[in-house]
């Protein structure tokens, strides 16, 4: 089941932070209670429901929305029909839910937000898969994500089939323009970050082929060509190979910066390693979702 799924298992275990998130989003749809179900169906009554997809999607977001479940009520039951990852033609079955009505109706609302979201981004990211098929270029999501769902965000790229970027500010070196205004050159920060943090890669983003060079002979480890043009990011891969031959250190290059279903392809046909795509989780479209009571 989910829990096997080998493209996702960095997120077997739900962290803390999350389920105490979906807690606090029960909370926000509850309030003091359901006025609507305690007025009509009595707290014995119990009811099934189908999760049904009403358009074709990959599935992601299954464990999330067993942790809602289970929140609301231990005793739920919850058979599902596909793994994470799965194309759902549309019509099609996902999920048989089982047990309290009043419990079915207050999970519905909130597993169906998180469900279609992070589906969502998953289908999305799937279809820039899919324009880069034979080619070994990896596609990478960013921070562009919202508030406190960002874990679940980026999962729901990993079940799509790209890879995660970091996590945080925490994770990974990332040295921006801005850092470089402040610091006053590429060749400076690059130093203070290798005397900082020995032990982690340095990345960097650059703006042009000048930028490029700069920072490639001052040892960056991975390079953000960011927003080029794509003869100049074809010109940086010759350089970077050039240079690769000679002192035999690996440097890896991104593209970022107006990257589209349309044009991805043109991007990664240059040599570079990792397109990564901000669209992937602050542009992508909640798809079709339903949970019907039998």
């Amino acid at each position: 089941m989910i829990e096997k799924n080998s493209k996702i298992k960095d997120f077997d275990v739900l962290p803390l932070s999350i389920k105490e998130f979906l807690f606090n989003a029960i909370k926000e749809d509850e309030g003091s209670g359901d006025v609507t179900s305690i007025s009509l169906i009595s707290p014995y009554e119990e009811a099934a429901a189908h999760i049904i997809a009403k358009e074709e999607l990959v599935l992601a977001g299954m464990p999330f929305v067993k942790e809602v479940f289970r929140l609301i009520d231990g005793t739920l039951k919850l058979d599902i029909y596909f793994e994470e990852g799965d194309i759902v033609k549309k019509s099609e079955i996902i999920a048989l839910a089982r047990g309290s009505a009043r419990s079915l109706l207050l999970a519905e609302r909130i597993s169906l937000n998180l469900l279609q979201r992070i589906s969502g981004i998953a289908t999305f990211t799937r279809a820039f898969i899919e324009r880069l098929k034979g080619l070994a270029v990896n596609v990478a999501d960013t921070r562009k994500t919202t508030p406190c769902l960002r874990y679940m965000e980026k999962y729901g790229v990993r079940v799509g089939g790209g890879i995660n970027h970091r996590f945080g500010l925490y994770d990974g070196i990332l040295i921006k323009d801005n850092h470089i205004k402040i610091v006053g050159s590429i060749t400076r920060a690059i130093e203070l970050a290798k005397k900082a943090h020995h032990l982690l890669k340095i990345e960097i983003e650059v703006k042009n082929l000048k930028e490029f060079e700069e920072a490639l002979m001052a040892g960056a480890d991975v390079i953000m060509l960011d927003n080029m043009r794509l003869e100049d990011i074809r010109q940086a891969v010759n350089l970077r190979d050039e240079l690769v031959k000679k002192i035999n250190r690996e440097v890896l290059l991104e593209v970022s910066g107006g990257v589209t279903l349309e044009n991805i392809r043109s991007f990664a046909e240059t040599g570079v390693d990792i397109v990564s795509v901000g669209a992937l989780t602050h542009s992508a479209k909640a798809v079709d979702i339903s949970m019907k009571i039998l």
